[in-house]
């Protein structure tokens, strides 16, 4: 039986512990680096650990692949005292085939909570330049996002229009075949920008 998506994240938060403790040791790291005056200015142990927990976050990506372990985890969103559960992929796992098709299906409750309780706030464009959105606005842009995202504070809501692979839509090289546009919900001017 295959380990489940919350194992995976206990095995990958108990290995990168043991990383930075220290207990994990590559020989020849300063190669991989590729830079010859980085290499040397960053003592071998710190390369150690870094490429030791990278190589096995790859084995573990792998494993996803082949037993078929989603890399979705489900987050609960609170706003206004109201909350939803929204899957989103875990930052050290990877999305697998499938899960693109699990994401898209939560759009419809986003969208929903998104608009019930964003009501009588401004909207924001978040990235590259804070600027007021319309509603008219948004509505096209949602129409092109394949999956929303969705965060908050205390009083701002942030809302993820995604599109693409979910392997790689956060990375700004990724763009224009995937990507993320963030929309923040505020009162007035956003305070505290989450990207």
């Amino acid at each position: 039986m295959p380990y489940t998506t919350r194992e995976l994240i206990q095995i990958l938060e108990q290995e990168l512990q043991a990383n930075w403790q220290g207990q994990r040791w590559l020989p020849s790291v300063r190669e991989r680096v590729g830079h010859a005056v980085i290499a040397l200015a960053i003592p071998p142990e710190r390369l150690s650990m870094v490429f030791a927990f990278e190589d096995f976050r790859a084995q573990v990506h792998e494993y996803q692949r082949t037993q078929g372990v989603s890399g979705i985890i489900w987050r609960t969103c609170r706003f206004r005292g109201a909350e939803l559960a929204v899957p989103e992929v875990h930052g050290q796992l990877c999305a697998i085939e499938g899960d693109k098709e699990r994401l898209m299906a939560a759009k419809e409750a986003v969208l929903d909570f998104w608009w019930r309780y964003t009501q009588g706030l401004d909207y924001w464009w978040v990235h590259p330049h804070t600027r007021p959105v319309t509603v008219a606005e948004l509505t096209q842009a949602l129409t092109q996002a394949e999956w929303l995202e969705l965060d908050a504070t205390r009083t701002e809501l942030y809302l993820g229009l995604c599109w693409g692979d979910p392997k790689e839509y956060r990375y700004q090289w990724a763009r224009p075949a995937s990507g993320c546009d963030r929309v923040v919900a505020a009162q007035a001017l956003p305070q505290a920008i989450k990207v």
